[in-house]
């Protein structure tokens, strides 16, 4: 039978096996970020990784607009990372993708539950079916009603879908599988759970915050209660050091992580930045609030490339009140030969995604 765009085969989502090493590939608004890992019994290693740049405007808000540029930074960051393996994962962005929990009937064989689904997916998704990728999860029984399942949707525009099986096609590799940030942020928190000094059934904001946009995932038990994206990111330092101190896109970064500018940055730059970012923070929190039953959080995670700014931290915690740690989902793996431990360190809390997405080798 030929595949219908809706199919679950065609949407390599949610729930598809993977018997392959698949590198988990994040394609950010500013670089690339591949991870492979390997696992023995309960133990993971990072065997490969690397972090590419991407040309300015490649990626907007987590669109693709270059996707030849996209498709050469990931071919770049393999030839990097030394790896092998051909087969890769990537995700589309929460505000691209429509999720639904939907009831069905427990006793539907999988075709007749793959029919019924898309029968039903006509009445949560707002474009044509023709042009949505989809998949499905069952979640498991309903709540006092044994013989209904709660079912997940997700669906996303095929373009979205598309452009990201075309970059990593461009960069040498094969989809195997197009997530979804929040889902490859769940997997990446299982990493990070166990370290965390709060209740089993404590409320987690996880804060990722990038070079363009943050995203806040509300977690309680390991699953998403919340997620919001709003405009900010580290984009706006780099652009501040650029009309500052006179320099390129290129050197304003590099001076950004390496450093080499004048005493005055740190007061008069960095300090002003860093309180911006824990204001998004707090007005992320104020939305869940407001939108939700809960009133506080037990625990913020701060991840993305400026969540390791010196201090950033301590100033979230001590502005809100709120016990806050930087995330490193990889913090208790081993790692392989090629693997530069510094390196990695510095880039962890901004691989929560691509750690998320390297985990689908295990499904």
């Amino acid at each position: 039978m030929a595949k219908r765009p809706w199919q679950r085969g065609y949407f390599v989502g949610l729930i598809t096996k993977s018997q392959v090493p698949v590198i988990g590939v994040d394609i950010s608004s500013t670089a690339v970020k591949l991870l492979q890992l390997s696992r023995q019994g309960n133990r993971y290693r990072v065997e490969h990784y690397a972090v590419e740049p991407l040309p300015p405007n490649a990626v907007v808000e987590k669109n693709i607009v270059e996707v030849e540029a996209v498709g050469e930074a990931i071919r770049r960051a393999v030839s990097r990372s030394g790896t092998k393996a051909k087969h890769a994962s990537a995700a589309v962005a929460g505000s691209a993708v429509i999720t639904k929990t939907i009831p069905m009937p427990a006793d539907l064989d999988e075709d007749d539950l793959e029919s019924q689904v898309e029968l039903e997916a006509v009445n949560y998704i707002p474009y044509p079916i023709e042009e949505v990728n989809l998949d499905f999860e069952v979640l498991g029984p309903m709540p006092g009603n044994a013989e209904m399942v709660q079912v997940l949707l997700a669906a996303s525009r095929s373009e979205n879908v598309e452009l990201r099986a075309s970059a990593l096609e461009l960069g040498g590799l094969t989809a195997r599988v197009i997530d979804v940030e929040a889902f490859a942020v769940e997997n990446a928190f299982a990493m990070i759970a166990g370290t965390l000094s709060m209740p089993a059934d404590g409320v987690v904001a996880l804060v990722d915050v990038g070079a363009t946009m943050t995203t806040l995932n509300v977690l309680r038990n390991g699953r998403s209660l919340y997620s919001r994206e709003q405009v900010f990111g580290g984009k706006q330092l780099t652009d501040e050091v650029m009309r500052r101190y006179g320099l390129s896109y290129e050197e304003a970064g590099l001076a950004k992580r390496q450093g080499g500018l004048p005493e005055s940055y740190e007061v008069e730059v960095l300090e002003p930045f860093k309180e911006a970012m824990v204001q998004q923070v707090s007005r992320l929190l104020q939305f869940f609030y407001a939108g939700s039953d809960f009133n506080r959080v037990d625990q913020v995670v701060l991840a993305g490339g400026c969540a390791s700014i010196p201090g950033v931290a301590d100033m979230v915690e001590e502005q809100l009140g709120v016990q806050t740690v930087l995330a490193n989902p990889l913090a208790q793996m081993t790692l392989g030969p090629r693997v530069q431990a510094h390196a990695l360190a510095q880039d962890a809390p901004a691989l929560m995604i691509a750690c998320g997405l390297a985990l689908r080798s295990f499904d």
